[in-house]
This record gives structure tokens, sequence and C-alpha cells, in this order.
């Protein structure tokens, strides 16, 4: 029996990092990015509208809590924090997960960024085109909002993992920010 689980999660970890193809978005940079309010693991609800005009927001979408590949992109988040985490910008993560288990996620990795949980109907997900609903997680996909709520850069799979396309998107607005002011 033991074997049978074990089994089971080493193939459920693998086919969550199976590589997920092209883009299947049709969001692209420039357009507005679609608004929504997620449940977080800070406690409260999370809605993007709030950002407006105030900071720049990284939506990473990771397809599972406690998974290799997702493990490694939001450790990366957490470690170059300074990158990020400055009076202009804000960093989500987003999964299909329950809030319950992210907020374990999140408590394991000591992550000083929010979780955001679209495991009730997934409409996030879907809304910026990364669902992939027979697996009913999300595509592994970055994007970078600036504060009038367009999105300024996207990236998706192994290079969302890194996370130095997003961090250097969100020094571009920041350097912008800081010129026109």
């Amino acid at each position: 029996m033991h074997r049978l689980l074990l089994c089971f999660v080493i193939a459920a970890g693998v086919y969550s990092q199976a590589p997920a193809g092209p883009m299947s978005t049709t969001l692209k940079v420039g357009d507005t990015a679609p608004d929504f309010t997620l449940p977080s693991t800070s406690g409260k609800p999370v809605t993007l509208a709030d950002f407006r005009g105030k900071k720049t927001v990284v939506l990473a979408f990771f397809p599972a809590a406690f998974t290799g590949g997702c493990t490694a992109e939001m450790q990366k988040y957490q470690l170059g924090a300074d990158k990020f985490q400055t009076g202009e910008t804000q960093v989500f993560g987003i999964s299909e997960d329950n809030s319950p288990s992210q907020k374990e996620f999140a408590a394991k990795l000591n992550l000083a960024f929010p979780l955001l949980s679209d495991f009730a109907d997934r409409h996030v997900a879907t809304e910026y085109g990364v669902l992939i609903p027979v697996r009913g997680i999300a595509n592994r996909v970055t994007f970078v909002i600036d504060p009038e709520g367009k999105i300024a850069f996207m990236e998706q799979g192994k290079d969302a993992i890194e996370t130095m396309g997003a961090a250097e998107a969100c020094g571009r607005l920041a350097h912008r920010a800081a010129a026109s002011k």
C-alpha cells in the first residue's frame, strides 16, 4: 500500500512538472490584466485593482504546491526578494491549490509574499488563459503588471522558474517611474 501511495505521489509530481507546450493565453503585453479577488495566505482577500496607480504586480502562476519546480520557483522569488519586495512591487504566487495547502507550503518555504488560491472555480487561471483543464492546474506563467494595470511582461515554463525575466521587467518599470518623477 505504501509503495502504491509513493508511486502515485511521484507520478503526480512528474506529471505536474511536464512541459506545457506553447503559451495558450490570448493575453499579450500591453493588454489590461483581468481583475480578480482571491483568498490569500495573508488571511485577507487580494484584489488586483487595489494596486492600480500604486505598484507593479508580479503574478506567478504555478502548477502545484510541494512539487520540485514550484518549490524552486517560489524559493527564487523569496531569495530575490530585494529585487521584488520594494515599495514599487508586490509578488503573488497563484495556484489551483486550496488555501490550507498553500498556507503549509508558504510556511515550509518561509515565504514573505502571499500565495493566492484559485481553487474554488479556477476562474483566474481561465481568464488569464493558463488553466490546463484536463489537469485542473495552471500552466507555469508569470505576468508582470505595471501600475496602470497593463501587462508589461510575460514568461512561461522553465524560464519562469528562474524569475530573472520578471526581475528585469520590474527593474525597467521602476527605472521608468523614477525617470518620470
